[in-house]
């Protein structure tokens, strides 16, 4: 079952929480998922958590990751299906330590099979 995603008193305020479990997800660490055009964003300590989630219908949070500008600009194709990204698209962002690692997708249903198929090291 899907956590409230309203963050807790006690977190630490660079932290985000899982938009699944609630789990808190360390700056440098963790998935953020962000909705273009729009406000609208998810966090994820875990790809496996992108899959329940977008299956039981997408449940976001207001707001947009800040990400680096050159990170997200760099993707311009869906990783699912090699489609060039439209207007509309949702871009994940892996936090490893500094490092940013974007992929996008042309829908929330691309971005579910890619990560159900192991992301980017799946089949």
């Amino acid at each position: 079952m899907a956590a409230d995603s309203n963050p807790r008193p006690d977190s630490e305020p660079d932290s985000d929480r899982c938009t699944w479990c609630g789990a808190d997800i360390e700056p440098g660490d963790g998935y953020r998922l962000a909705e273009a055009p729009g406000a609208r964003r998810a966090a994820f300590c875990r790809l496996e958590h992108v899959v329940p989630w977008a299956i039981q219908g997408p449940h976001w949070e207001v707001g947009v990751p800040t990400e680096p500008s050159g990170a997200v600009a760099s993707v311009d194709a869906c990783a699912r299906c090699g489609a060039p990204l439209g207007d509309a698209h949702v871009m994940l962002v892996r936090h490893r330590g500094e490092h940013r690692i974007p992929d996008g997708f042309c829908s929330v249903d691309h971005l579910r099979e890619w990560a159900q198929a192991g992301g980017r090291f799946g089949r």
